[in-house]
């Protein structure tokens, strides 16, 4: 009986593909620290949706390709009879149905988010992922899974959700990242693509470098306009404040005001050497697996390349939200990447 229980709990962890699962709270914790924010309440609901809103897609692809993978992966959980095709989709149901509740914990501009979400999840799974529009709605899902993550931690109302504004560069990057993965994702089963890979590196290697730039999301300095005229008339340093000299008084001789420099950013400054370190560790994640993917286009060496683009959406994230100036929640997010890898050597992510 414990053998058998053990056996569907192994089914059940193959098809929700749990293992991938440390690549999905990175996604509100970056969208919160590029919000400019720090996690809270909302943050947490938005971590809760977003990890049944991925499972739920991941429920339903297996249920989706239960025909293609009885051909291509018998051995998966589906075609191997190990879990029905009804309880996949019912569980893919109840996943979503969840993932909305708990968004909606945080107000209605996250629940809008994370409806758009699961539509687009829900699109994905059912008809577009065989299409060319393929990768670009899978960008776009883990986009949206950002944006959910910093509108739900601006405290979900009018007066403050207009701050995740300020996340769209991450959500663009995560979603370039997201593209060029899936691109390849697409050739795992039969491999033979060399062009494929390569592209999926420039990219790696431009969202790295873009990550590793300006602080994303950072607000511009504001400067403060002056009416034009002559300047008003500033009381001289030598005199106390309200007394003047007659006029035929030479003034005594002032000293220049020391000019002080402004002072950096205290969260800049540190945030963006870390960044750029995680930048790096972002791109060598994944970079020789892409390589080697291109070089020898094997199913098994191009289903490694997209094991190890999934893993490095965790250095991504953090390297995001160190840009962003929350190197606290990027040291947390860089410590899910061994749990991740070991995890992956018993459940392929894949």
């Amino acid at each position: 009986m414990t053998r058998r229980r053990t056996g569907r709990a192994q089914a059940w962890a193959e098809l929700l593909r749990v293992s991938a699962l440390f690549s999905v709270p990175g996604d509100a914790l970056a969208g919160a620290a590029a919000a400019g924010v720090r996690p809270g309440r909302g943050t947490l609901c938005a971590i809760g949706a977003s990890l049944c809103l991925y499972e739920a897609g991941m429920a339903l692809n297996d249920w989706a390709d239960r025909a293609e993978d009885a051909a291509e992966r018998p051995h998966r959980p589906l075609p191997s009879g190990r879990i029905a095709p009804s309880a996949a989709l019912a569980a893919s149901a109840a996943l979503t149905a969840a993932g909305l509740a708990l968004a909606s914990r945080a107000g209605r501009p996250p629940l809008a988010v994370a409806t758009a979400l699961a539509a687009t999840v829900w699109a994905y799974d059912l008809g577009l992922k065989h299409t060319p529009a393929g990768p670009a709605t899978m960008a776009t899902a883990r986009a949206l899974d950002l944006l959910l993550g910093a509108t739900a931690s601006t405290g979900g109302n009018r007066r403050t959700h207009h701050r995740a504004v300020h996340a769209l560069p991450s959500a663009a990057l995560l979603g370039a990242h997201t593209y060029a993965v899936t691109a390849v994702s697409r050739h795992e089963t039969q491999g033979g693509s060399t062009r494929t890979p390569l592209a999926a590196l420039a990219v790696t290697l431009a969202v790295a470098g873009t990550a590793s730039g300006e602080v994303l999301g950072a607000r511009p300095a504001t400067t403060v306009s002056t009416p034009s005229g002559p300047p008003a008339p500033h009381p001289h340093p030598a005199l106390p404040s309200g007394r003047t000299l007659p006029s035929n008084r030479p003034l005594p001789p002032s000293r220049p005001l020391p000019s002080r420099p402004p002072r950096p950013s205290r969260r800049s400054v540190p945030s963006r050497g870390l960044g750029s370190l995680l930048a790096l560790a972002y791109a060598r994640t994944p970079a020789t697996l892409l390589l080697h993917a291109a070089l020898n286009p094997s199913a098994a060496l191009t289903e490694r390349a997209v094991g190890g683009g999934i893993r490095a959406t965790i250095p991504l994230q953090a390297a995001l939200a160190a840009r962003a100036g929350a190197p606290g929640t990027a040291l947390a997010l860089l410590g899910l990447v061994p749990a991740a890898r070991a995890l992956a050597r018993k459940v392929s992510p894949t």
